[in-house]
């Protein structure tokens, strides 16, 4: 019972979260701007989650000259919903050396940052 409930909280907590991303954060923090390469679109995003377990699916993000990019946006398949993770320790896999977190990009995606 208690697992049923909390696997109902946790649903609750999630619905409530893709509603409304616009809106959470919005006001102490300023939004930062992701590239997607597949678009060729900017879109605003800021951390709902920062650091997350590492645990499910995540979505790798680099930064290119200063601006961090990735290649799945919204409407793509691959697009994990803002799910990210950062290489930092540079080979290239999934590991405890690494940066795990949830940003959502909020659209519409525009052609300038």
């Amino acid at each position: 019972m208690k697992y049923k409930l909390s696997m109902l909280l946790l649903v609750l907590t999630l619905a409530l979260a893709s509603v409304s991303p616009a809106y959470a954060g919005r006001g102490n923090e300023t939004p930062g701007v992701i590239y997607v390469t597949s678009q060729g679109l900017y879109y605003e995003t800021f951390a709902t989650a920062d650091p997350l377990p590492m645990r499910g699916r995540f979505q790798k993000l680099e930064v290119v000259n200063g601006q961090p990019q990735t290649e799945f946006g919204p409407g793509d398949p691959g697009y994990l919903g803002g799910r990210w993770w950062m290489d930092n320790n540079g080979n290239d896999v999934m590991d405890a050396g690494d940066h795990f977190f949830l940003c959502p990009l909020l659209g519409p995606g525009r052609t300038s940052p």
